[in-house]
Order: C-alpha cells, then structure tokens, then sequence
C-alpha cells in the first residue's frame, strides 16, 4: 500500500507540472467582478492538509471507506481520493455542527479519464443518515434528496473538456431549506427547497487507482452572505474569512471577490465610511514574518478596492500578525479563525 501512495505522488507531479499556476492567473478577477458568494464569518472547520504528511492519510478526517491519501502537488498538498466508494468525514467533535446558515468551499481537480463519471460528491446527512447528496461533474453538478434531482449545467467557459485537469472552486451557500451552488465565478445551481435539514456532512467520490481525483482547502463556516447592503452601516467593524491568499503570500485569490465586491458595494452606498483594513494571521512562523505578511496582505486589499472605485482617503491598511487572536491557535478551526481580514470603521 505504501508503494502506491508514492506511485501516485510520482503521478501527480509529472501529470501536472504545467498546471502550478495559481487559480488566480488561470481565471483572472475580472471575470469575478459579478461574484456574489460571501463565505461565513465564522469557521467550523478548515483543512488545507499542510500539517499532513506525504503519503498518510490525512489526521484531521475519520475514513468510512475507500482509501485516501495526502500528495504534494506544487506549492500545495492535496487530499487524493484513491478509490471506489471511498468516503470521508471531517474530525469535529460535535457530531451535529451545521446550524441553520453555512457555507461549505474546497478546491477539487478532476483527471480526464473521468470524462462521463461523477467527480467528488458531498454528502449531507442527519446523524448516520445521507438526506442529499451534490454531485460534482465536468458537465453539470447535481443535487438529489428524497426523489429529486436537480441539475445545473456548467458554463461552457468551463465546463466540458476544458474542465479537466485544472482546480475549480466550489463554494455552498446554505440557509435553512435554501441553497446555492457555484464553480469557479458562476452560480450554477440553485434548490430553493431542499425539504432538509443536515446536521452534518460527508466527502466521497468514486475513483479509479492512479487517476486523479483531488481535493484541497476545505472549508466550512456558520453564517454566509453578509446581508449589509442597503442600509446604513452602524458596526465598528466587520470580520471576513473570504479573503484568502495563496499559501505564504499576499496574492488574493480571486474567490475572495465576492466578499471584496460586498465592501465595495457597502461603501458606495455609505460615502461617509472609512476603514482600516486590518491582516491578521495565526502564531505558526515567525513573529516579525507574520507582522510583516500581513501588512503585506492589508495592502493587498487595500489596492484592489481602490481598484474597484473606492477612494483610497477612504482606506488605510495595518498589519497585525498574530498579535490580536479571536481564537486559540491550538486547533485547526481556532488558527483558521485569527487568519483573517478586518474592516475598522475609523
């Protein structure tokens, strides 16, 4: 078993070395200036599979079937599903975590052998019970629960043979019995009645030995969408997890322009408001690394709201590293917290 899981480091390295790109050069954010998809402010769970070692399985999911393995790919380290019915699910204590409002996001690659199956699924259940399943798929994505199916076609920007071999980012927005569903910048799927409530979920997929079936930068958090537009905005500040950076970076990844887009509009229809955009990381590192990373990161965000019309008076930018924690730093959902952007009314 050892042998094949380096087998198929070997495979995924070689399969791949001209796809390194981050997914902010292959779709540039311009095609995310209608991106509406607001993540959670507050994470329940994150796994970007750096804390793994190449070859294992990953420590922070329970296996229920199949096999899995983590891979270095890149810069990255990716979750490779191995097998047929191969099903995982993510090591939270609480065995009913989901509340009314979340998001669910992760980055998955689909090789293109798999040019008529399933890609990952996600499953939701109510304690050991499946109530719904979302498909992924180079076509369309598609949600069954009790005796519908709904589908959603890809835009042929991406979908199709195009889809293969490259990440694609999906993000869930749920609230209560509603959902929306979107790859990369399109929303591609929406079930306005789910009839269902999950209290938690599954990964699976159904994968052949040595073809790549990948995830990566997991994601799920309570609440979603941000609803402040069209009002008066009265808070001292707000606190985003949208906005997220390659690994060791200050390069926004274009997902985080729907959260960017969402300041933006807010500041339009409120003239008077002024911010400081605050960076803030975890304690893994350096101290005057992570200081300097996320003034590096404040800036970032600074400029691409300028560049979305936003006057630069009207914005300044601070660094603060680790220095102000919102959560423990000792589990992944705590670190996943304090890495975070933060808008200060001044």
């Amino acid at each position: 078993m050892k042998k094949h899981f380096y087998l198929l480091g070997a495979l995924l390295l070689t399969a791949t070395i001209t796809t390194q790109k981050s997914i902010a050069q292959e779709q540039p954010f311009k095609a995310y200036n209608n991106y509406d998809f607001v993540p959670g402010p507050t994470i329940i769970f994150e796994d970007d599979f750096r804390t793994d070692q190449d070859g294992e399985f990953p420590a922070h999911w329970n296996l229920e079937g199949g096999q899995g393995v983590v891979n270095k790919m890149g810069e990255d380290e990716v979750f490779a599903i191995t097998k047929y019915y191969s099903v995982y699910t993510p090591n939270i204590k609480k065995a009913i975590y989901l509340p009314v409002q979340y998001t669910i996001e992760f980055d998955t690659w689909l090789d293109a052998a798999y040019d008529s199956n399933e890609g990952a699924y996600l499953e939701f259940r109510k304690g050991k019970e499946r109530i719904g399943t979302l498909y992924t798929n180079h076509s369309a994505y598609r949600m069954d629960f009790g005796d519908n199916r709904l589908n959603g076609d890809l835009p042929a920007a991406i979908g199709g043979d195009g889809y293969h071999n490259k990440w694609h980012h999906v993000a869930i927005a749920v609230n209560g019995n509603q959902m929306k569903v979107y790859c990369d910048q399109y929303r591609v799927l929406v079930v306005p009645n789910n009839g269902f409530k999950a209290t938690s979920i599954a990964l699976g997929g159904n994968a052949s030995e040595g073809t790549a079936m990948l995830i990566k930068n997991f994601r799920i958090a309570e609440g979603g969408g941000m609803n402040m537009l069209g009002k008066k905005f009265t808070d001292t500040k707000i606190i985003t997890h949208g906005i997220n950076f390659d690994y060791n970076k200050a390069t926004i990844k274009p997902e985080g322009m729907g959260t960017l887009n969402m300041i933006a509009r807010l500041m339009k229809e409120n003239p008077e408001l002024k911010f400081e955009v605050g960076g803030h990381t975890d304690s893994d590192g350096d101290n005057a690394y992570n200081l300097n990373l996320s003034q590096q990161r404040a800036e970032a965000v600074r400029t691409q709201l300028i560049q979305l019309g936003i006057a630069a008076a009207r914005l300044s930018a601070k660094g603060y590293g680790e220095t102000k924690p919102i959560g423990d730093n000792l589990s992944l959902a705590g670190r996943a917290n304090n890495r975070r952007v933060e808008f200060v009314k001044i």
